[in-house]
C-alpha cells in the first residue's frame, strides 16, 4: 500500500479537482480501498478532461488530439479490459511522415533510404558526424537541452529534415527552450550501422514505439472509456462544479455559485500556473506564485474534417514537419473504430492538430480554411475533394502540452 494510501483515514474529506484520467483514477482506487469520503470535480459538464470525445450533429465523433489505448502496466489494462470488455478494435500502428512532397515510413530517421538521395545522403553524412563526434556537440551526454540533443544524436541533415522543424510545431517551442529529460520512450533513436543498412538493404524499420498496436473503443471514441470509469463513481463524480479559490490555511474550497465545501486531503490537476496565481488564497510563498508562473505550455487546436466518400487509406496518422501546412500530425480517425463517422461504406473523418504560442501563433478564426488548404498541399485532399466536405469541428485547448521546459524540473523541485 502506498504512503498517500495509509494517510488516508475514514474520517479523511478527500477532494479531487478534474475529472480527467488523472481525477478518475485517483477516484476509482479510493473507492476500491473502501473510501467513500471522497468527491471528483471538474468545470466542465463532461467527463474525460482532454481525453473526452464529442459526437456532433452530423454523426461524426471526435477526439480532442490523436489519443490511442496502449500501456505497459498491468492494473491499466485490467481496468480498460473491466470497462470496456471485448467492445474496443486493435489496431495495427501505420504511420508515416509527409516529406519532400512523398511518404516515409515512421520512424523518419531509421527510413531516410525514401528520400531523394541527396537528403538521403545529408542524414546518413551527419548522423555518422554526430555520433563519432565530429558534430556540434561532441556528445548527447554534452547536451544542455533538447535542440543540442537533436544535433548530438541524429547530426544535421536528420535535425534539419525532420526532427527541428517537426518538434517546433509539436510542442509550439523552440527546441533549445526545452530540456532532453522528457524523451524516454518518445524519440526513436538510431545507430549508424541500423541506419546504413535500411539504406543499402532498402529495409523497412517502422515497428518502433511502444503504440506499434493500440486498442481502440468501438463507438464513443476515446472519451467512452473514461465516461464509463466516470460513471462507475456514481454520486462521488460532480460535474460542472467550477473552484474559484482554495483556502490553504482553512482547507475551504469556493465554487463559481458561493458554495463552499472543506477538505483535508487535496489532489488536483489543475494546470500548476493557474492553481498558484488565480486560485490558492492563504499563506502562499510568492516565491511558489513565481516560481509556478514560469512553467510554460501550449495551447492546441483540432480540426475535424468529415468527407463524404469512402476512406482511401489504410493509414493510422502521419506528421508534417514541413511549412506548407499548419498542422503537425493528421489521424484517420474513421480507421480506428467503424463506428466514427455516420456509415463508414460512405464518410471517412481527419482529426488535426495544431499547437500554438507566443512562439507560434495561430488566427483561430481562419484556422479551418488554412487546415484545409493544408490538406491540400499535403496530398490528403485530392482536387475537387474539397466540395466532399460534408462536416468540419473545431476545439481549443488553452492547456494542449505542459512544455518540458530547460527550466521545469528545477521549478518542480
Amino acid at each position: 500500500m502506498s504512503s498517500f494510501a495509509q494517510s488516508v483515514t475514514p474520517e479523511s474529506r478527500v477532494l479531487i479537482i478534474g475529472a480527467g484520467p488523472t481525477g478518475l483514477g485517483a477516484g476509482l482506487r479510493l473507492k476500491e480501498l473502501g473510501h467513500t469520503n471522497f468527491r471528483v470535480v471538474d468545470r466542465h459538464p463532461y467527463i474525460g478532461g482532454l481525453s473526452a470525445s464529442f459526437t456532433d450533429e452530423a454523426g461524426f465523433t471526435w477526439d480532442i488530439g490523436g489519443h490511442v489505448m496502449f500501456s505497459h502496466y498491468d492494473y491499466y489494462d485490467a481496468l480498460f479490459d473491466r470497462f470496456m470488455g471485448d467492445e474496443f478494435s486493435l489496431n495495427e500502428r501505420e504511420s508515416w511522415v509527409r516529406s519532400f512532397d512523398r511518404w516515409v515510413p515512421y520512424p523518419f530517421q531509421n527510413n531516410v533510404r525514401y528520400l531523394p538521395k541527396q537528403a538521403a545522403y545529408e542524414c546518413l553524412s551527419g548522423l555518422i558526424k554526430a555520433q563519432t563526434g565530429q558534430g556540434k556537440i561532441a556528445s548527447h551526454k554534452d547536451a544542455t537541452n533538447f535542440g543540442e540533443f537533436i544535433d548530438a544524436v541524429f547530426g544535421e541533415g536528420i535535425a534539419e529534415h525532420f526532427m527541428r522543424p517537426y518538434n517546433f510545431k509539436v510542442w509550439a517551442h523552440p527546441p533549445e527552450m526545452m530540456n532532453k529529460e522528457w524523451i524516454g520512450e518518445r524519440v526513436a533513436v538510431l545507430d549508424i550501422d541500423r541506419a546504413l543498412k535500411n539504406v543499402v538493404l532498402e529495409s523497412d524499420d517502422f515497428g518502433w514505439g511502444p503504440n506499434n498496436r493500440f486498442k481502440y473503443p468501438l463507438h464513443g471514441g476515446t472519451g467512452e472509456f473514461y465516461r464509463r470509469m466516470g460513471e462507475s463513481l456514481g454520486e462521488h463524480l460532480v460535474l460542472g462544479k467550477s473552484v474559484e479559490t482554495i483556502d490553504v490555511d482553512t482547507k475551504t474550497v469556493t465554487d463559481a455559485d458561493g458554495s463552499t465545501a472543506g477538505y483535508d486531503i487535496l489532489i488536483t490537476a489543475m494546470p500548476l500556473d493557474v492553481l498558484y496565481r488565480d486560485v490558492l488564497t492563504g499563506e502562499v510563498p510568492e516565491s511558489l506564485r513565481a516560481r509556478a508562473g514560469e512553467l510554460k505550455h501550449s495551447s492546441g487546436y483540432m480540426i475535424g474534417i468529415g468527407i463524404k466518400r469512402p476512406c482511401p487509406s489504410t493509414k493510422s496518422w502521419m506528421y508534417f514537419p514541413e511549412d506548407n501546412c499548419p498542422f503537425y500530425r493528421v489521424t484517420y480517425l474513421s480507421n480506428y473504430s467503424p463506428n466514427m463517422t455516420p456509415d463508414k461504406d460512405r464518410y471517412y473523418s481527419l482529426l488535426c492538430e495544431v499547437s500554438e504560442s507566443a512562439h507560434r501563433p495561430v488566427d483561430g478564426e481562419a484556422v479551418l480554411e488554412e487546415t484545409i488548404t493544408g490538406l491540400e498541399n499535403a496530398g490528403l485532399l485530392e482536387p475537387g475533394e474539397r466540395e466532399d466536405i460534408c462536416d468540419s469541428w473545431v476545439y481549443r485547448a488553452e492547456y494542449s502540452y505542459p512544455t518540458p521546459s530547460v527550466e521545469r524540473d528545477a521549478i518542480l523541485s
